[in-house]
């Protein structure tokens, strides 16, 4: 277990979850929507570290929910840890102190920060093997508080951190499990994340899926259809692993040894090529899980068709198709790189249409057009109570920025809107004005906003937030962190 002196030490468990939601319920604008409207969310894994703040996406479901409320009432304000990497993702354990896992400008050489809660500042860092680019994105916090990643040189990493015996924090390699066994060369880990038995399933940019397990060195793997990459995160619960390629949406099991095998496997229109806004050609979605009962009932995608984005909802038990509707339509921006969030029966798509990536992973071929405006968008659609079907509740043309994340304790979706320098129109400038935002879910109006910054330091990047136990919003930027917070 880490070791942190009592002073600073900040348990995070039931209870205290408890009392911050409750505490912030009670100092958050009276706008905020009723948090009960979107629950239940998936259930807690035993081998990942506190729900909200375990994986970039939230938890191993990969809802993009927290039961940690946001910055309460005050005055909004920002501060920037400027570390000069694109800083995708920020975690926080069980102990209160983030992990932030970044890619330098300089080297590209994915580098883990410890951080200050107070602050935001870096209080360690430690540099691990290069990758590919997406192999410095995905990685996850398990139950005591170590950052699980795959390096460059596919090891499977466990990174403590801990007191020196100068008092200094230090960041070291605990355990590491080569994966070379199952991953050929030439390809690497994209996503990964912890099974209910404490396996740690992984995928590859080349479509391998497998099992590793660190304690007894047992990897299995399964490689899927010849041409199927994976080019997002996969998520976990306890009926299996979803998976999904640039073709199809799986969901996996695994025996008694660990080797990985198909339930189900869903295809969905992937379009004719790759769009602007999207880093491969296919769904740019982390799998979600939900549902109103278990919180794991359906698995959800956003599709890459050429004439509109489709949300994609399936029942997890067999692969059925539950509904395709259409989204981001009052934006115009037929696709989404992000994840859907997703909690009860709603789920809420955020456009990256036209968003000006610097780079794209290698192999994700030609985006058509070349280019286009940044559309945006955010759209709501709600799984009918009997599961019947899907309907769309609203639609607008909010340009996130970011991951949205949706709070059940102050019911609200945060994210950083990326307003155009001329307002009215569709471009993007290095001069653009960047603004965190509280969006009411019932309507997806803003609530509350600020201004965090202005050009292209302060660039979200489609990166997710954080909320931290103190309330405290972090989120990367192509440069470092911002702390967003009220006070």
């Amino acid at each position: 277990m880490p070791r942190t002196p009592a002073r600073r030490r900040r348990p995070y468990r039931h209870t205290a979850v408890t009392f911050l939601a409750a505490l912030a319920l009670a100092l958050t604008p009276a706008t905020a929507h009723a948090a009960g409207d979107f629950t239940p969310v998936p259930p807690h894994n035993p081998y990942a570290g506190p729900d909200g703040t375990a994986t970039m996406h939230g938890d191993t479901g990969s809802s993009d929910t927290t039961p940690l409320a946001g910055p309460g009432a005050g005055t909004l304000g920002a501060k920037r840890t400027a570390l000069a990497s694109a800083c995708p993702t920020v975690l926080a354990g069980g102990d209160g102190y983030p992990v932030a896992l970044c890619t330098p400008i300089f080297g590209q050489v994915p580098t883990v920060h410890l951080l200050d809660p107070d602050d935001g500042s870096s209080l360690a860092e430690l540099a691990l093997v290069k990758g590919s680019l997406l192999g410095g994105v995905y990685a996850y916090l398990d139950h005591e508080d170590r950052l699980v990643v795959a390096d460059g040189g596919n090891r499977l990493l466990r990174v403590g951190h801990h007191r020196a015996a100068d008092g200094s924090w230090e960041l070291t390699v605990d355990r590491s499990l080569s994966l070379a066994s199952a991953v050929p060369a030439g390809d690497a880990v994209t996503g990964l994340s912890p099974d209910w038995r404490g396996r740690v399933w992984f995928a590859t940019g080349g479509g391998v899926v497998g099992t590793a397990d660190d304690t007894t060195g047992t990897v299995r793997a399964l490689t899927l259809p010849a041409g199927e990459r994976v080019a997002n995160s996969i998520s976990t619960a306890p009926r299996g692993t979803a998976v999904t390629t640039t073709h199809a949406t799986y969901l996996l099991t695994a025996g008694a040894d660990g080797t990985p095998r198909i339930s189900w496997r869903a295809p969905y229109d992937r379009g004719s090529a790759r769009k602007p806004g999207l880093l491969s050609w296919g769904s740019g979605s982390t799998p979600t899980f939900f549902g109103p009962a278990s919180g794991t009932e359906y698995v959800t995608i956003v599709d890459n068709a050429d004439d509109a984005a489709h949300l994609e909802v399936y029942r997890s038990a067999d692969g059925t198709r539950i509904c395709r509707v259409p989204v981001l339509r009052a934006a115009a921006g037929p696709a989404s790189e992000n994840s859907p969030v997703a909690a009860g029966r709603s789920v809420f798509v955020a456009g990256t249409y036209g968003y000006p990536y610097p780079a794209v992973p290698e192999g994700a071929g030609d985006s058509v057009p070349a280019s286009a405006g940044f559309a945006g968008g955010l759209t709501r659609v709600d799984v009918a109570a009997d599961g019947s079907g899907c309907s769309l509740v609203w639609d607008n043309t909010l340009r996130s920025a970011a991951v949205p994340k949706l709070s059940t304790a102050d019911g609200l979706l945060r994210t950083v809107l990326r307003d155009p320098l001329v307002p009215g129109t569709g471009g993007t400038s290095l001069l653009d004005p960047y603004r965190y935002a509280e969006i009411d879910p019932a309507t997806g109006t803003v609530v509350r906003s600020a201004r965090v910054g202005v050009g292209s330091l302060y660039d979200t990047l489609q990166m997710a937030g954080t909320i931290t136990p103190d309330g405290a919003y972090l989120q990367g930027t192509v440069t470092g962190v911002l702390r967003i917070t009220a006070g």
